[in-house]
């Protein structure tokens, strides 16, 4: 018997290791503070070495405390075993959830290959979800002081409140909740709560304002304790308002409301709001913080310890009561801004008197942290750019009037170390002046910043060249998060222009899981609405500019389908859909004419100059409206209106949308085309689009991509000539017509206009123009994601072969493609259901392909071979390969979970 009951022991051991849980997520974070969802939902990953994993139910239970979670009492809610293969997205059904809950939950499984155990235990708590939650008064200063310049450059000084209070009794567990506009740093005994920085996440104010929950227990301490805060400008105080008040949105001076909520063992609590026993002062040592154009510190102003019990305050000034922003409160479910890497300079160069340029070897977005010894008062300058001059000089034309500046002033004879608080810059190169000897390299870092959003694809070929490419990509994805997507990092821009993503969106989601980070945008872009259903060029609408046009609103349908597609957030479509579908019914009604929509403002924005020499010294700020490019893009919006329609059950519209979409493509094909294989204007744009959207008549397709030949390997010599608009469609375009080998030609090309030609001169990140080291400097930024159109998406959908056949990569399509002069691809991407790889290699005759994917997902693979026969597949049972057909030189299997190596003879 005790033998029987071993082997059972050992039997369920056995079966339990086989399949794990990981990666498990609360409204797709881990472990969230403060979140206002009041059904909120959940998601894991399922990990086996076993193949053909698939859950086939769960069970998630959650708790008040994690005793009772030890003890599987699911006092909130309890899912039972559920009979489901999903595992992502599932949907807190439980008890009503309050402010400030603490909830424990956890989840396990049962699959084909058996039951998992418990997941580790996870957490969430709950933030204020009411208004009366929150304390009575915002406090702050709506005023400058003598020292500020606010009606120049909007340079204000930093304020710094603080309140003493006292803890008594011991403390089970604390809460600080923080609306800090625009930008805050809270303490609490001295110590920064949290590492993230400029902080929090910027909206429209007057639509809603973001707070921020941190778990504070650690920092108190029975008896006596002191909280600080400091805010500067961010996007609250705007940048330049004075200067363009029709144009620029500010919302004030700023302003915080504060709640400390603490919880003692006993089962009392206690709450430390913002009110008017706190203190404040604007004199202290940040003189002045302008995101444009930077911080100034002096060190002398230093007030020691005035975030700490003790401090002598009587010198500060009563906190006022202020006017709090009109948006409505609420949670914040997109990650904050962190320090992600720190770079180490390459070089520091003495250009003349006390003035030397230090390289830090990449275009990076962030700040400079350095270390100095001197005299009290002396003063280090540090001015950032982009570039050089060729006389060893920064290049800073292309900022326009952004100073990018720091300032700092020295107290003195002791080594001392600064960096900035509220300002950032893209740069790579730093003129620093005032060091009475010479600075080394070892005295600076620089700190890279952006949202702590994890990297979750790599990608790599045998072609160097395609691997700086997918580098640049990365820095310049990673630098324009800022809370809101960049245009740009550097000049006295850095607006979220509408236009720049769309389609890039889907190529950064394969790179970064940014899922959270553009549902919040659709959110600013749907808050941006006016009420006739206007939707503005820049979201938030920092700028006030309402333009009218398809191809930059429109991308609100754009962002929308990604999130969907590749995360399998539902919300994304149903949060949005009466939204797009107003924007469209406004554009319809006013602008359109026999089906044509006659109103556009940019057309294919930043095309290249025809030769590099064309646009030398010349300005791309030229806009060239197309009602090709405005019908078009209507007409690929009716079919996404259709398929959303259909997602969220909107049944009645679809026939609509489908009809105008009908009598659209229609009349553009009337008015635009030639029966000749040219649309428009026969430039390249002109042509891929309607032919990616599946506008042009079967008949005439051949035509058509025949032409799009012609235009690249004849009139191109073999590169593209799109800008913003086109190059958004492509190398998919070219791929889907059976030429990823010219689409191949594109992406390497080193000659104008390419991206190889962008970093044959020295690009560290993508530049804004085709010829950017020709064009005039007023718009010539050397940071921007808007070129790389789709070619992000290729790499990974079509090189690598990694494309969701359904949402969030449930259903994968695996199908790479084998390209002459590219001997290996390997990539790889963590997908909602767990890490998809495929990596292949073509050595002579022998192509080796090894593929992973995860547990509660399915693959069609499309292996290229000319028939089953010739396939071999090293790692399993030939039974594990369902063979589907064979076709246009690929035999298809379809496959689920595990690992592969398939080699064909």
């Amino acid at each position: 018997m005790k033998q029987l009951l071993i082997t059972l022991l050992l039997l369920t051991q056995q079966l339990f290791a086989q399949v794990t849980l990981q990666n498990t997520t609360c409204e797709m974070l881990t472990n969230p503070m403060g979140i206002d969802a009041v059904k909120p939902r959940f998601a894991w990953q399922i990990v086996s070495n076993e193949r053909n994993v698939m859950q086939t139910a769960y069970q998630v239970i959650v708790a008040s405390t994690v005793e009772k979670l030890n003890a599987n009492e699911g006092d909130l809610w309890d899912s039972g075993k559920t009979n489901s293969q999903e595992s992502i997205h599932i949907r807190y059904n439980g008890k009503a959830l309050k402010s400030r809950m603490r909830c424990f939950w956890k989840v396990k499984n049962w699959t084909t290959v058996g039951e998992s155990s418990w997941s580790a235990n996870n957490s969430f708590a709950m933030g204020l979800l009411y208004y009366k939650d929150w304390p009575k008064g915002w406090i702050g200063f709506d005023r400058a002081f003598p020292w500020d310049n606010v009606k120049t450059d909007s340079r204000l000084s930093a304020r710094y409140f603080r309140k003493e209070f006292q803890s008594t009794k011991e403390i089970k567990h604390a809460t600080a909740s923080i609306i800090g506009l625009g930008l805050y740093e809270l303490f609490i005994n001295g110590k920064k709560v949290g590492n993230d920085v400029l902080a929090p996440t910027p909206t429209d104010y007057t639509q809603n304002v973001k707070y921020n929950t941190y778990d504070v227990t650690s920092y108190l301490q029975n008896g006596k304790n002191a909280v600080g805060a400091m805010l500067g400008n961010g996007r609250f105080f705007a940048m330049r308002q004075h200067n363009k008040p029709y144009k620029v949105k500010s919302f004030g001076f700023p302003k915080m409301l504060l709640n400390i909520n603490i919880v003692y063992t006993d089962g009392t609590t206690a709450n430390i709001d913002t009110d008017e026993s706190w203190k404040g002062t604007a004199d202290g040592p940040i003189r002045a913080n302008n995101e444009y154009d930077g911080e100034e510190y002096d060190a002398n102003k230093e007030m020691q310890g005035w975030n700490k019990t003790g401090f002598n305050d009587a010198k500060w000034l009563k906190a006022e009561f202020v006017q709090e922003p009109t948006g409505t409160y609420e949670a914040q479910m997109n990650e904050n801004m962190k320090v992600m890497n720190t770079l180490k300079p390459i070089s520091i160069t003495k250009i003349s008197g006390d003035r030397y340029i230090l390289d830090m070897g990449q275009n990076m977005v962030g700040w400079l942290q350095l270390k100095v010894k001197g005299i009290k008062g002396q003063k280090i300058k540090l001015r950032f750019a982009e570039s050089l001059q060729p006389n060893g000089e920064l290049f800073t034309a292309n900022l326009r009037d952004a100073k990018c500046s720091d300032l700092y002033i020295l107290k003195g004879n002791v080594p001392e170390t600064w960096e900035p608080t509220f300002v950032y810059r893209g740069f790579r190169y730093v003129e620093i002046s005032g060091y009475t000897y010479k600075p080394s390299v070892n005295d600076f870092i620089g700190k890279m910043i952006y949202d702590d959003i994890k990297t979750i694809g790599t990608f790599e070929t045998s072609d160097a060249l395609t691997n700086q490419i997918f580098k640049n990509a990365w820095w310049g994805i990673a630098g324009n998060y800022k809370g809101i997507p960049l245009d740009c990092p550097q000049r006295n821009e850095r607006q979220p222009w509408l236009g720049d993503r769309g389609a890039v969106t889907v190529g950064e989601s394969f790179v970064f899981d940014n899922g959270r980070f553009y549902t919040k945008w659709l959110q600013d872009i749907r808050n941006s609405q006016k009420e006739d259903g206007a939707i503005p060029d820049v979201a938030p609408a920092f700028w006030r500019y309402y333009s009218d046009n398809m191809s930059w609103p429109g991308t609100l349908l754009l962002v929308a389908d990604m999130v969907y597609q590749q995360t399998g957030d539902v919300t994304a479509v149903r949060d949005n859909y009466p939204a797009m579908k107003k924007w469209l019914s406004y554009m319809r009604d006013r602008y359109m004419n026999d089906y044509i929509l006659t109103k556009d403002s940019y057309g294919d924005w930043c095309m290249p100059p025809i030769t590099i020499e064309a646009g030398r010294g010349k300005s791309a700020d030229k806009k060239y409206p197309s009602a090709l490019i405005s019908t078009a893009y209507y007409y690929h919006f009716m079919q996404l209106m259709m398929k959303f329609s259909k997602i969220i059950g909107q049944h009645e519209d679809f026939n609509e949308f489908e009809a105008l979409g009908a009598n659209v493509k229609r009349s553009f094909n009337q008015k635009f085309y030639d029966y000749k294989g040219n649309y428009g204007t026969n430039s390249l744009t002109d042509n891929i689009i309607p032919l990616y959207f599946g506008m042009v008549e079967p008949n005439e397709v051949e035509k058509v991509f025949k032409n799009i030949e012609y235009i690249i390997e004849v009139k191109n010599s073999g590169h593209l000539s799109n800008g913003l608009v086109g190059v958004q469609w492509l190398m998919r375009c070219l791929n889907d017509y059976g030429r990823s080998d010219l689409a191949y030609t594109i992406a390497t090309k080193k000659t104008y206009p390419s991206w190889g030609y962008m970093i044959d001169n020295g690009a560290t990140t993508i530049w804004e123009l085709w010829n950017g080291n020709t064009a005039h400097p007023k718009m010539n930024s050397q940071n921007h994601v808007m070129m790389l159109g789709d070619l992000l998406i290729w790499y990974y959908e079509n090189l690598a072969g990694i494309k969701a056949e359904s949402p969030a990569f449930k259903k994968i399509i695996m199908k790479p493609e084998v390209i002459d002069g590219l001997s290996s691809v390997s990539a790889s991407y963590r997908s909602p259901y767990g890490l998809i790889k495929s990596s292949y290699s073509k050595v002579d005759k022998q192509f080796t392909w090894n593929l992973t994917i995860p547990a509660n997902a399915t693959a069609f693979v499309y292996v290229p071979a000319s028939g089953e026969d010739k396939v071999i597949e090293k790692l399993g049972d030939i039974k594990d390969l369902k063979f589907v057909k064979t076709e246009n030189g690929r035999v298809i299997y379809e496959l689920g979970s595990g690992s592969y190596s398939f080699m064909v003879k």
